[in-house]
């Protein structure tokens, strides 16, 4: 298994705050102390310049993230060199593409996450759409169709917005409702959304999954990027679902049986158990 990461994602922190450095901190000592998972461990690309950026964010928004005038609401705090810390997180995301188009198991495991962030707004702790740029620099790369799976419990109102009507594209989300941000009520267009009440079990939580990765097989990818949320777990503080650490192992046994190039990117998470989740879905991914 291929790890994407670097520990100055964990130099920033807001006191209180869900989005804090021990989800990578903690997972990153979990994975270097078991010895049933093979890992390579590697670096983010290093993003030189805005191009892949410019296909999903406007200019304003690019450099807002770079100079924040401010905090961009109160989840999303304007944080010493956030700019530096979401571009290295996209480079995770990019180097996870390459990986995946080369049919190698990857994972980035950075912060902060992205599907929040709209073209032109960080909010929900995103700053860059990291996996929107990801879809859009493989379209651009060449591959004809790319799927989004979104699995975090909040859904990717911003990775919707930004791939809405883009050729070659298709976003597909299993997600709480009502939640923030309040969005992914509907299917549209080349967005297909799949909300599921507070309290839903496992066993339907699971049949609506099957029933959104049969759709999204239907759509015959050439290859899929995973916005890897682990938030809909029973103990996660932020919203109220039942799964178990079984389940995030089973929807990645799920996606490799797509046998599509499949790249995964880190989301949402915020229970001290995110490093068994994340975890048990790197098992599944390599069908153990």
């Amino acid at each position: 298994m291929n790890i994407i990461t670097d520990e100055r994602c964990l130099k920033y922190h807001q006191p209180g705050h869900p989005e804090r450095p021990q989800r990578v901190s903690g997972t990153l000592e979990f994975l270097r102390k078991q010895k049933d998972l093979k890992i390579d461990w590697l670096a983010p690309l290093e993003v030189k310049d805005d191009e892949a950026i410019k296909r999903a964010h406007d200019l304003a928004h690019i450099h807002n993230v770079a100079h924040p005038p401010g905090p961009f609401d109160g989840d999303t705090p304007d944080y010493p060199d956030i700019g530096a810390h979401a571009r290295r997180s996209l480079g995770g995301a990019l180097h996870a593409l390459k990986l995946a188009r080369a049919g190698k198991p990857n994972f980035s495991l950075l912060r902060p996450p992205g599907h929040h962030a709209t073209r032109d707004r960080a909010m929900g702790f995103c700053y860059l759409n990291s996996i929107a740029i990801a879809v859009l620099a493989a379209r651009a790369a060449g591959v004809k169709k790319v799927a989004v799976f979104d699995f975090d419990v909040h859904h990717g109102n911003g990775t919707e917005a930004i791939l809405h009507r883009q050729e070659g594209c298709a976003f597909f989300s299993i997600h709480q409702h009502p939640a923030y941000p309040g969005s992914g009520i509907k299917s549209f267009d080349n967005c297909q959304n799949y909300p599921v009440a507070p309290e839903t079990s496992n066993e339907d939580w699971r049949k609506l999954a099957a029933k959104a990765l049969a759709d999204l097989k239907d759509f015959n990818p050439d290859l899929v990027a995973v916005s890897a949320g682990f938030d809909a777990y029973k103990r996660d503080p932020l919203c109220q679902q039942k799964l178990e650490v079984d389940d995030f192992n089973w929807i990645a046994r799920q996606l490799r049986g797509l046998k599509t190039p499949l790249m995964s990117v880190l989301e949402g998470g915020y229970s001290n158990d995110l490093p068994k989740l994340i975890f048990a879905y790197l098992n599944g991914l390599k069908g153990k």
